[in-house]
């Protein structure tokens, strides 16, 4: 989601340096947007910087050990929009702290088309009036809500992770349940859209199971490290989430049995395949 955000962030005026490992999807942004060589370069001397890759160890690398942290100006705004643990987040974040610089967790929901349409939500933790420094930069992209401290926005991703995959494991049983029942799954789906039943998971993922498009717009193997992550929140805090152990082993085997390049609504096919139906 970085190529959207970075197009929809010059359009609405910021002067943006842009580093990614695939040199060319940089290239391909266009509108104005510099290329760096590397993220030291991408960082030097900016009073901002928005990292959106795909863990927290990749947010270390590139901030901490790649230079771009040390390279921003002094009291810069560093505003991680990646999926990260909660624990990772208050690690960067006291390093960020260490080296003079604002910190802000700011993961986002809503997927590629939000990013493209710049109504993303975006949950952010960390101090009130570094989040007011930043809204110029993150208003352009959708819906800011300041959820805490350091560490807040990060944790809400996590339940927004976990509400999403429990959703996508119930839709993938119940159209299961349609199709070996002989009720055709997509009457089903156009049934409980009009009803208590309805959700963006079964209108969007569902449409994606009845067509067997699991093409990836959020990977399976994400969605396992997120469910991994709250896992490890629950159980610092001491929590028993049952629902949740249940669907992070439900995608711990679609990727164990190939699926985690797969959209992570291809769940539905560890469904089949534990019940012996031909995907």
């Amino acid at each position: 989601m970085g190529g959207p955000i970075c197009v929809n962030l010059a359009r609405a005026g910021a002067d943006i340096r842009a580093w990614n490992r695939s040199v060319d999807k940089a290239r391909a942004l266009g509108n104005g947007v510099a290329v760096a060589a590397s993220p030291a370069e991408a960082a030097k001397d900016a009073q901002a910087c928005i990292v959106m890759l795909s863990d927290g160890a990749a947010c270390r690398q590139v901030l901490f050990k790649d230079g771009a942290a040390k390279a921003l100006a002094p009291g810069a705004l560093l505003i991680v929009m990646s999926s990260i643990g909660h624990q990772e987040a208050l690690d960067l974040a006291a390093q960020a702290t260490d080296l003079g610089l604002r910190w802000i967790d700011a993961p986002v929901s809503g997927g590629t088309p939000a990013a493209k349409a710049g109504n993303l939500s975006i949950m952010a933790g960390g101090d009130a009036a570094d989040l007011q420094a930043a809204m110029p930069l993150l208003s352009p992209m959708g819906t800011v809500v300041h959820i805490g401290p350091a560490g807040t926005g990060a944790l809400t991703k996590l339940i927004n992770q976990i509400t999403v995959a429990s959703t996508i494991a119930t839709v993938s049983e119940a159209l299961l349940l349609a199709e070996a029942g002989g009720a055709a799954p997509a009457k089903v789906r156009e049934a409980l859209l009009g009803g208590f039943a309805n959700s963006r998971i079964l209108d969007l993922h569902g449409r994606r199971m009845i067509e067997g498009d699991f093409e990836p717009g959020g990977p399976a193997r994400y969605q396992l490290k997120d469910t991994r992550a709250a896992r490890d929140v629950a159980a610092a805090l001491g929590l028993e989430l049952p629902v949740l152990n249940l669907v992070d082993g439900l995608f711990d085997d679609l990727i164990a049995h190939g699926g985690g390049d797969l959209d992570h609504s291809a769940l539905l096919i560890e469904l089949r395949r534990r019940n012996g139906r031909a995907t």
